[in-house]
């Protein structure tokens, strides 16, 4: 009785005998675009592709490991049971489209090692039929489709034996199939350690080196930067210092050995730097509320500021912005920028609305940190120095706890008992303003002018409005330096300012905001904070 095509038993074709497969690591031939070509016009001879596609059985043992070891499990081999099965029928298959056939028909027993099996019987169907049928691109092109779909659950021997088959049927190396399979291979190669710095380099090459590396910047590592620091003063750079002095910026990074090199190099290197060099070697100590302790840190800059006020301005005034958060503001270069002739120069160019934004705050710090001061002032210069949250803060607004915060207000004080992101004058932001009677009872802001007067009165008592305000300060982690309990420049400058110009500050900081497991805890928290102040509200606010 005739067997149905088809099923398992039916006599397959035997493969050529005395041919090797290729392994993983060794090359194949012929070119496949000409063999894909033989394959679809099928109009060449049944010797010329039998040449073409000597190719022994696919064995099980060599697509991978077994997790059976060299034993087999009982009942056959490693596939036994349904899975050996549909090996067989693939192995018999009498035609491409019964090959796809019994592919598609049983998506849950087909495996990573059969698509090599399949690939394999496909050439040869191709090869040792005497009259070998068109192929249809889209057969191929569904067997490709197949394995292109499931290619990620192979491993890599798989996709290796795989990519040799697919190559010899001719299937071209920039097509989808082959893309991803060797994209696959890639995904599974393991990653090229960095390589490391040659032992060559002197101390100023290495730290360059190593400062430009992407994977550095990424990742920074201090005790790298501070075994570079041990360098020689001959051997640095200004291009390293500056690189060095921006990565400690960038990543928060106090690092007091590195900072007191760069204060030291610049006072060596005065005469040979110019205002656009010095503001990025300054840009560090400003940032990081760093004062070195280098005795001639600020009359160098001082000589140099008096030197290039008047050749870069906006380097200028970048140098005095970094002076400011150290409380560090030279007399002689504040007469410069703030006379008549700096600001007529600076008006007009395309920098010109950062400068002025720059002179207010400076303005600013004159007015509540210089009392001393009795030069020109830039009054109708100015403009709001911050009107919205820092960019930093913006960039984390996701991992910010204001939403939380406010929550814990409203429900606490009631929604018209406090004002969120409230600029006050000259220009700050502030995070939650509340207003407080005399006696301590919190005011609906609404009612109230949540504006204290700048610039602030040298009477406390000549105003009618006794109301204080509380400004609730979030200080979240990314507002210090790494690693440390340090404020950040622009940070502790807005909390000084505000506290000076008379708001009473109540910072939250991140540590005790983590703590808090949900709402009601932090709602406790926000409750012992404003009543250790002496605050008072009424049960209408929660």
């Amino acid at each position: 009785m005739r067997r149905p095509r088809g099923e398992p038993g039916s006599r397959a074709p035997r493969p050529t005998e005395g041919a090797t497969c290729a392994g993983p690591g060794e090359s194949w031939s012929p070119a496949p675009n000409s063999m894909l070509r033989v394959l679809l016009s099928a109009q060449a001879s049944s010797a010329r592709l039998s040449g073409l596609l000597l190719l022994p059985p696919v064995q099980p043992c060599c697509l991978g490991p077994s997790k059976w070891g060299d034993h087999w499990p009982p009942g056959g081999g490693p596939h036994a049971g349904p899975v050996q099965g549909l090996q067989r029928l693939l192995e018999q298959a009498r035609s491409p489209g019964e090959l796809l056939r019994w592919l598609g028909q049983n998506p849950t027993k087909v495996r990573a090692h059969h698509y090599p099996v399949a690939l394999r019987r496909l050439s040869q169907l191709l090869g040792s039929l005497p009259q070998p049928p068109p192929v249809e691109q889209a057969t191929l092109q569904d067997l490709s489709q197949l394995i292109i779909r499931n290619c990620p659950s192979f491993d890599i021997h798989t996709i290796h034996v795989c990519l040799h088959l697919a190559a010899l049927l001719g299937f071209p190396s920039d097509g989808p199939l082959m893309c991803a399979l060797e994209q696959e291979r890639r995904f599974r190669l393991p990653p090229k350690p960095p390589p490391p710095l040659p032992s060559i380099l002197r101390g100023g090459q290495r730290l360059e080196a190593a400062l430009s590396c992407p994977r550095f910047q990424r990742r920074p590592q201090q005790h790298l930067i501070r075994s570079l620091a041990e360098a020689r003063p001959e051997e640095l750079t200004p291009h390293v210092m500056v690189l060095l002095a921006q990565h400690l910026a960038r990543h928060r990074l106090r690092e007091p050995q590195l900072l007191e090199a760069i204060a030291h190099f610049l006072v060596v290197q005065e005469a040979q730097l110019n205002s656009k060099v010095v503001q990025k070697l300054v840009l560090p100590f400003g940032r990081l509320n760093y004062v070195p302790l280098e005795q001639q840190f600020m009359p160098c800059l001082e000589r140099i500021l008096a030197r290039e006020a008047g050749v870069a301005p906006l380097a200028t005034v970048n140098i005095l912005m970094s002076l400011c958060q150290l409380q560090c503001l030279p007399f002689q270069a504040l007469h410069f920028v703030f006379s008549p002739g700096f600001i007529n120069h600076i008006s007009g160019t395309p920098h010109a609305l950062i400068v002025r934004r720059y002179l207010s705050l400076l303005d600013t710090a004159v007015e509540l940190e210089l009392p001393g001061y009795r030069g020109a002032r830039p009054r109708r210069q100015q403009v709001p120095i911050f009107p919205q949250p820092l960019t930093t803060d913006r960039a984390r607004c996701k991992y910010s706890h204001k939403d939380i915060v406010a929550e814990g207000l409203r429900q606490l004080l009631g929604e018209e008992k406090y004002r969120q992101d409230l600029t006050v004058p000259p220009g700050y932001s502030t995070d939650f303003l509340l207003c407080v009677s005399s006696c301590g009872s919190v005011l609906p802001v609404r009612a109230q002018d949540p504006f204290l007067p700048y610039p602030p009165r040298s009477c406390p008592h000549a105003t009618r409005d006794p109301a204080q305000r509380v400004v609730l300060m979030l200080r979240e982690r990314w507002h210090f330096c790494r690693d440390g309990r340090v404020l950040l420049g622009s940070r502790a400058l807005r909390e000084r300012h505000l506290g000076l110009m008379g708001y009473q500050l109540l910072p939250l900081p991140f540590e005790e905001l983590e703590s808090q497991r949900g709402l009601p805890q932090l709602k406790s928290y926000l409750r012992q904070k404003l009543q250790a102040l002496g605050l008072r509200w009424g049960p209408e606010g929660g």
